[in-house]
């Protein structure tokens, strides 16, 4: 392989990474976290599929020993939570902060972060955004109503952040299919 052929290798965007990843592998990123947004979108949401949603993601979790906690909830009303083996009550404010996050901008918590990465910032250096009640890191994404927006939120935490969004998003797309949502 040639210098050239090497050098047009995209490699992911890590998150948690240096800085000295491409602009070329984030706006990948961004693009597949806006793609999930357009995938991902219901026909309904209610408390009952909440739990079944819960319920899906601590089956995964229990199949790959994962030390996640799990929320689901809608504007002040927790509609499931659990905390799996490994979980810490540290997991508990990323629950909450991501959530808040995915809640307040309408997309992922990831994509926040991301986009506020484009021209080197961050999140936090928003005097806007409140590091003590919200995070722009990945787990928690919004569940939309086809027609509506969203109307709740899915979070996990105990994972590094692009791996908790990953859960997030196969619960989702399980859980769609499934049930023709």
């Amino acid at each position: 392989m040639s210098n050239d052929a090497a050098s047009t290798i995209l490699l992911p965007f890590d998150p948690d990474g240096g800085d000295d990843q491409t602009a070329e592998s984030l706006e990948a990123l961004i693009a597949q976290v806006e793609g999930e947004v357009a995938e991902l979108q219901f026909t309904r949401f209610t408390n009952d599929d909440a739990v079944a949603l819960g319920q899906l993601l601590v089956q995964l979790g229990v199949s790959r020993n994962l030390p996640i906690a799990i929320s689901i909830c809608k504007p002040n009303h927790i509609l499931f939570r659990a905390a799996l083996d490994g979980a810490t009550p540290d997991n508990d404010y990323w629950l909450d902060a991501k959530s808040r996050t995915a809640a307040r901008y309408f997309v992922p918590s990831l994509l926040v972060g991301l986009k506020a990465r484009r021209n080197g910032g961050r999140a936090e250096d928003n005097p806007m955004f409140d590091t003590a009640t919200h995070a722009a890191h990945g787990g928690s994404f919004p569940l939309y109503i086809r027609g509506v927006g969203p109307v709740a939120t899915v979070t996990v935490s105990g994972l590094p952040q692009l791996e908790d969004h990953r859960l997030v998003v196969e619960a989702l797309r399980t859980f769609h299919a499934a049930d023709g949502l």
